[in-house]
């Protein structure tokens, strides 16, 4: 397996940036991919934020599996943790964010009222690594294309102010990444979501690992789309996917395939899913 790792100059000039304005904004809202809220959340971001008040805002919740979506929203909860799951196109969604964050600050802003202060709107950074889907959210929040929007990951590449409404204010930041992934199995997961370039990992080995999970916990959607029998899935996670290229008439070129593979997944052909499985909690086994 190839080594997949993504870290230009423009990140770390990003991560510069955000350490020198968070001193500038009230509160962080961390954009994470739904269907992998754990391997999406940039070590970095908590590492600069410290204690800055945190909104997680889970993008992208239409190719995730809703199960786990509300079982990560649990987990959250038990953690004092606030977050939200979005369409970032929802006509409500602008009003939402804007309300959670008012009701995360609302002793802040008491107290500068109390202090006569003039009302003014709350300042957030908004951070996440790339094509989490920001630039789409932020051009929803401002109501006009104020953020270029891409399928390419890395499209944002400086930061800039945007006006919300009267109550919000936002600092756009490019997606980031990290200087080392703490393991290859979170870089498997950013790949295959698309938050890493294309040409910077080997497509079959991400293939490979999209085989894995698929046959692991969407098996029927497994079978169905590539019209396998059961005993196909007995194969090697090698063998599945020669086995696949030969399905789909790409006779023996599996890197093509392997392409299509990860195509798939991405647009949802096999449903809706979730890499990254929800913690267990007391809370969820009562929901």
């Amino acid at each position: 397996m190839s080594v997949i790792q993504w870290f230009p100059g423009h990140m770390a000039k990003a991560i510069r940036q955000m350490e020198e304005n968070i001193h500038l904004v009230d509160i962080v809202f961390e954009l994470v991919d739904a269907r992998i809220p754990a391997a999406s959340r940039n070590p970095e971001v908590k590492r600069i934020a410290k204690d800055k008040p945190h909104l997680i805002i889970m993008t992208k919740k239409d190719l995730a599996d809703p199960q786990q979506t509300a079982a990560w929203l649990t987990y959250y909860r038990s953690q004092q943790q606030p977050a939200i799951a979005i369409d970032s196109r929802a006509n409500v969604t602008p009003k939402q964010i804007t309300k959670i964050a008012m009701g995360i600050l609302a002793d802040k802003l008491a107290a500068e009222k109390a202090k006569g202060l003039k009302e003014r709107p709350m300042r957030a950074m908004t951070v996440g690594v790339p094509n989490v889907g920001k630039s789409t959210l932020l051009n929803h929040l401002v109501q006009r294309k104020a953020a270029q929007v891409g399928d390419t990951p890395g499209v944002t590449k400086g930061q800039q102010w945007l006006r919300s409404s009267k109550h919000l204010e936002l600092l756009d930041t490019p997606g980031i990444l990290w200087p080392k992934f703490k393991d290859q199995e979170t870089a498997q997961k950013l790949a295959l979501t698309g938050a890493i370039k294309e040409k910077l990992y080997a497509s079959d080995d991400v293939a490979l690992f999209s085989l894995n999970f698929f046959r692991q916990y969407h098996r029927d959607a497994l079978l169905d789309r590539y019209h396998l029998a059961d005993a196909d899935l007995d194969l090697s996670d090698v063998d599945l996917l020669l086995k696949i290229t030969q399905k789909i008439g790409m006779r023996d070129d599996y890197e093509r395939a392997s392409e299509r593979i990860i195509l798939d997944a991405r647009r949802k052909k096999m449903g809706g899913f979730t890499l990254d499985r929800a913690p267990h909690t007391e809370a969820s086994d009562h929901d």
